[in-house]
């Protein structure tokens, strides 16, 4: 399993209208992915902002949403956001609530 992680500075004032376009906008789409699994996303304390991670089941997957879908949602968000997002992609180590356990191959 992989996660994406996209990081970005709210507007002030936005966090209502940033929440209510995840809910509107992103997770509409994201549903629609192929290999989309999960997605939670957290505000700071003060709304500045937010952190966005949604879980793919293959780095492939997560690449295609990237690729394909991605920008429309970012389009979307940019009343509410400020800056470059920062994006990243993961292979999920561990999940209580995806059962996952450790069998990720450590690098030394």
């Amino acid at each position: 399993m992989f996660a994406r992680s996209v990081s970005v500075h709210l507007k002030p004032n936005t966090v209502a209208e940033f929440t209510q376009l995840i809910e509107k906008e992103a997770v509409p789409t994201l549903r629609k992915q192929k290999g989309f699994k999960d997605a939670i996303t957290m505000v700071v304390p003060g709304g500045a902002e937010a952190l966005a991670i949604s879980l793919w089941e293959t780095k492939e997957n997560a690449e295609a949403y990237n690729r394909d879908s991605y920008q429309g949602v970012l389009k979307a968000l940019g009343k509410v956001i400020e800056g470059t997002p920062q994006v990243r992609t993961y292979e999920v180590a561990n999940s209580t609530s995806h059962k996952i356990t450790a069998h990720v191959a450590v690098h030394a």
